[in-house]
């Protein structure tokens, strides 16, 4: 029996599972990485005298966040072109920037501003897709974070590779060197259907199947997607990707802005993730997720932030609150993706769009003891009739004081446990100044 190291006693504690549960006065038991047990305060203290406790009076303890799609390195391309359409954005500025400006060494740089920025919002799992994504996950693995890294693949040459082939075989080599690691897993992700062709998508397909990994790709995010693949394809993406078989419970679609009814039907019968980003979304005005209708017909959504580029931030309760305002104006119904239920968006469903679900999300024994401790005693959360609505509709990242990785303190008291806060901003104050061409 694993002996318990450290017990937490909060005044709440969000399980997740089962769905509703708002335990009062109760306490994590942690031991050997994992969570051994949550029970009342009372009984914990007479179980486990021996176990170092750590009061939390004030505080809700729950899954620390799964941010479902980001870019983490983008942090150093925020603010640099905002308030554009999205083709414009990407094809004017973003990809032109990256391809003068991305590489290894600032891919590190803004992985570890991105990780700080999510550690101090307690997110302490991310869904990544960018390039150099090897450089990406150490990172990551050297913080303490978990992580689902995305095996890059496009159709056209950029900083990365040439072509298919080389992004493939590079993919290829990262999942091999992270087979088994404990904190990160890899996905094939292929940018998007109209970046990516019919022939490298069916390799992905069968790499997938081979290899048991999801597959993440931007899907529906505009108007002019949909168009564009009709011209193209004489089909909407979904049903390309339908007819290449890449449909199942392993594709992760990250956006869905335009769906049909029938859009909707064959999204819940091949049981695909859906990843809604309401910030992004809105900031580039590429349409409404309709996420109360996914969920009423069954399908499993999550939430991510995007890139810090579009958003322009990587703040997981931002993007809570948002998600269900943007729900109930989008639905014409205030029940419309209730507290508890966008706060599952980005916890146990996040863990199970990403095939986490097993190890993170929740806090039941036996899962990997990663969890946040928010302190709702600041004047802003007070008082406090119902935790589960502090946290969402009125709580800042700024009331996240503690923050566990497999048992490891990654965030004690609002200060990170192992970064140089110093060092990471005098590094993305460097890339800002390269970027922007002030020397």
């Amino acid at each position: 029996m694993t002996p318990a190291d450290l017990v937490l006693h909060a005044s709440w504690v969000l399980p997740m599972d089962p769905q509703d549960a708002v335990l009062a006065d109760h306490a994590v038991v942690i031991g050997g990485g994992r969570i051994l047990a949550v029970l009342p305060s009372t009984l914990a203290r007479q179980r486990y005298p021996a176990a170092r406790a750590q009061d939390l009076p004030g505080h809700v303890l729950l899954p620390g966040f799964i941010n479902a799609h980001t870019h983490a390195a983008m942090v150093l391309l925020r603010g640099l072109a905002d308030d554009l359409p999205l083709m414009t954005w990407l094809q004017e500025h973003i990809w032109p920037a990256e391809q003068r400006w991305v590489c290894p060494e600032l891919i590190r740089a803004g992985t570890r501003l991105a990780a700080l920025e999510m550690l101090r919002g307690g997110t302490l799992c991310c869904n990544d897709m960018y390039y150099f994504p090897e450089v990406t996950a150490e990172v990551l693995a050297e913080t303490g974070m978990r992580a689902l890294i995305g095996m890059i693949l496009l159709d056209f040459p950029t900083v990365y590779g040439e072509g298919p082939d080389q992004y493939l075989r590079q993919g290829l080599a990262l999942h091999d060197r992270y087979r088994g690691h404990p904190l990160i897993r890899t996905a094939f992700a292929p940018h998007a259907p109209y970046s990516v062709a019919d022939e490298p998508l069916a390799r992905v397909k069968s790499l997938a199947e081979d290899l048991g990994v999801p597959i993440h790709i931007h899907l529906h995010e505009t108007a002019d997607e949909i168009a564009q693949s009709q011209r193209a394809y004489g089909m909407r993406p979904l049903r390309r990707l339908e007819r290449l078989g890449l449909l199942g419970p392993h594709l992760i679609a990250v956006h869905m802005t335009q769906v049909t009814a029938d859009e909707i039907d064959l999204l819940a019968t091949s049981g695909c993730q859906v990843i809604h980003c309401p910030e992004s979304q809105l900031k580039l005005a590429s349409g409404f997720s309709p996420v109360a209708r996914l969920l009423a017909s069954g399908i499993n959504v999550a939430l991510g932030t995007d890139g810090a580029a579009s958003n322009n931030d990587l703040d997981m309760l931002g993007e809570l609150r948002t998600a269900a305002l943007l729900a109930k104006g989008v639905a014409g119904s205030p029940a419309a993706l209730p507290a508890h239920q966008a706060l599952r968006l980005a916890t146990i469903d996040a863990a199970r769009a990403l095939g986490l679900a097993e190890e993170t999300g929740s806090l039941e024994p036996g899962k990997s003891a990663d969890l946040i401790a928010v302190d709702l005693g600041q004047p802003e959360t007070q008082p406090v009739y119902n935790p589960v609505s502090q946290l969402v509709y009125a709580a800042s990242r700024s009331q996240v004081r503690h923050a566990w990785v497999a048992g490891r303190h990654l965030l004690r008291n609002g200060q990170p446990t192992g970064l140089d806060v110093e060092e990471i901003l005098d590094e993305a104050r460097y890339w800002g100044r390269q970027i922007a061409g002030v020397h």
